[in-house]
Formats: C-alpha cells, structure tokens, sequence
C-alpha cells in the first residue's frame, strides 16, 4: 500500500541562455534534441522531470543527471541553461511559444501574459493517492507556502531592470486567473467542479491551467507544491523538496487525527505570498493564521518546528538543518545575483551555479 509522502518528485524549468553575452536565445529546441528534457511554454526556456523516488539521495542523483544532460546538449550549441526564477531578459521582448497546439492556443487567448511568462518554477510533486485528501492537504499547508517561497527566490532581475523584489516570477505569475493561495474546498468533487466551471466558462482551456500555489496534480496521484522559483544550486531543490513533504505528511496525520481545517483569510494568503516574494528571507514574513508579522528567521523556524516529526521519521532531519544552514548562509539566488558586477555577470554566474548543481 502506497502512503502519503512516500514518494517524491521534483520538476525544474530552465531559461536557455547565450552562454557568452547571457542573452535569452530561443533555441529550446535544439537542445531538447540531445538532452533528456521536455519544452515549456516559450522557445527559450526547457523543463526536466525527475523520476518518482522515495530517497532525498536517488532525488539528487536523478536531478543531477538530468541536469548533466541539459548542460551538455546546450554546451555543444554555445548555450548554457540558467535554473532561476527570471534572467534579465525575462519579459523584456515578446517569445513565440514553443510549436505545440495548447501553447499556440495560450498564446492567442492570453496574449502579453503569455508573452511575459518568461519565469521558471521548481515544482515538487509529493505522493498522495487519495484525492479528496489532496484537496484537504493543501488547506492545511498552504500558510507555509510563502516561506518556501522566501527560501527560493531568485527572480529580482525583470525586463532588464532590478525590479525591487526577490521573486517577480511570482508578481508576473499572480495576473493569471488561476494562480494563488489554494482556495477553502474541502473534496475532491467541489475542487473538480471549480475547475470544471472554469473550464466550461473559457477561463481556462484545461485542468492543467490551474496554477495554485498547492494542487492536486491533474496528472498525478501527488499534490503539487508549485510556489517556489527554480533554483540554481541542487542543494535547495532538494531542501524544498524534503520541506514540501513533510508538510504534506504532516497534514495528512493531521487530518487522520481529525484536527479541524485552519482558517486564514485569503487576502492574507495573498499578502504573505507578496510579502514573500518582495524580501525573502531578508525581513518579515506574515503569519496568516496568527495575522502577525515576524522576522523571517522566526517564521522558517517555526516551519522546521511544525515540520520535525515527519522529517525525523524519515531520517531527513539533519539533512534538513544542514542544507537549510547552508542556505542562510550564503543568502538566496536573489541576493546573490544583486552581489554581481552586472547584470550579464548575474547571470553567467546562475549558469555556472546551474552546471555544477
């Protein structure tokens, strides 16, 4: 019998980059055509899918292997492959999309958000097999979402500007009309009959297009977790990920226990979702259950609190503390990429972070 949290998976999506000037380069597929990747929605940008894995060690291997790959394939074309939230270049010059029938239709139905969704994610796929607990579990983890968020950023650089934020990957995304903090549903039936109102209604052409922050996965047994920006060091993939599902686990234990679902107003949600994506790890964070704003150092502690006793169980804890020490040390992608000469060299330095994981 498959339990919850079992198994793990983490997609990653990559910018496609000259690798002299840092420059986007709609060169996706040629590169997909010697690397083990799949395309994503623009030219310049590919995303790999590691396998379903119950060790954070076999997820590592199975990134890094992927991401071998990709940086080879690019590396024969003169390109290299960048794993963050946005390059300078994002959203800078319309793209076309990548030649397929649903990213064609996106593309007229949607227009300049699509021509500006020139951001990557890092999505972790955590293994549920029950639905209408998937749905139940994104209630119950959403208020720590913004601070995955905080430890992932890495998109401060848009449209050839510093934009002020840590993530504007996550401003640029929060315009579509599926995006945010999962809603108050409670089943499986009510969750399918929201997106199968907003299909019907032309909102959106499928179930794929619903981008909550936490979701049960259209194609899955898992639910998502798809708040954080793609990040260039392989270390916090893997701490993202083992965050991820132990949350979940936790409130799949939670609900078996009968604990009542918690109740935070979605416009908070949201604003801690902004709050995130606007300093990091570098200020506060809201707590939208509490309603309380706290140092960002309080709030991640209290999700390593909150999340122990899953990460114990599986022997993660001290994995768990060492690459989230590591993090916090040297800062997030975001401060980082601010510490470069330039913009160019913010950006050759992600691809040289995304090469050696």
């Amino acid at each position: 019998m498959v339990n919850v949290g079992d198994t793990v998976g983490v997609e990653e999506e990559f910018h496609v980059v000259d690798a002299g000037t840092g420059a986007l380069q709609p060169a996706a597929r040629r590169v997909l055509r010697g690397a083990d990747a799949e395309p994503e929605l623009h030219r310049s940008m590919v995303e790999t899918a590691s396998g379903v894995q119950t060790e954070l060690s076999a997820l590592r291997a199975d990134l890094l292997k992927k991401r071998r790959s990709l940086v080879e394939a690019s590396g024969r074309l003169g390109l290299a492959v960048v794993a963050a939230g946005s390059v300078p270049g994002s959203g800078s010059t319309p793209s076309r999309v990548y030649p397929d029938a649903r990213y064609e239709r996106m593309a007229q139905e949607y227009r300049r958000l699509v021509d500006e969704q020139q951001v990557a994610a890092c999505q972790v796929q955590v293994g549920v097999p029950d639905k209408d607990l998937a749905v139940r579990i994104t209630r119950r983890i959403r208020e720590w979402l913004p601070t995955l968020l905080a430890l992932s950023v890495s998109s401060p650089f848009f449209a050839g500007q510093d934009t002020g934020y840590a993530s504007y990957r996550t401003i640029v995304t929060s315009r579509w009309p599926t995006v945010g903090p999962p809603p108050d549903l409670g089943s499986a039936a009510e969750y399918d009959q929201v997106v199968a109102t907003l299909v019907d209604s032309g909102v959106i052409g499928d179930a794929g297009m619903v981008y909550f922050d936490a979701r049960p996965s259209a194609r899955y047994p898992t639910v998502e977790v798809r708040v954080a920006d793609s990040c260039p060091r392989i270390d916090d993939v893997v701490l993202l990920a083992a965050l991820a599902r132990a949350l979940v686990t936790v409130a799949a234990e939670q609900d078996a226990a009968g604990r009542p679902l918690p109740e935070a107003p979605q416009v908070l949600l949201r604003a801690a979702t902004w709050r995130a994506a606007r300093s990091g790890i570098g200020g506060h964070l809201v707590d939208p259950v509490t309603r309380t704003a706290v140092p960002a150092g309080v709030r991640i502690d209290a999700l390593l609190t909150h999340a122990r006793p899953a990460l114990e169980a599986r022997g993660e804890w001290e994995t768990a503390l060492d690459l989230l020490h590591a993090l916090r040390t040297r800062g997030t992608s975001a401060t980082r990429q601010r510490r470069a000469g330039s913009q160019r060299e913010a950006v050759l330095a992600l691809a040289e972070e995304t090469r050696l994981g």
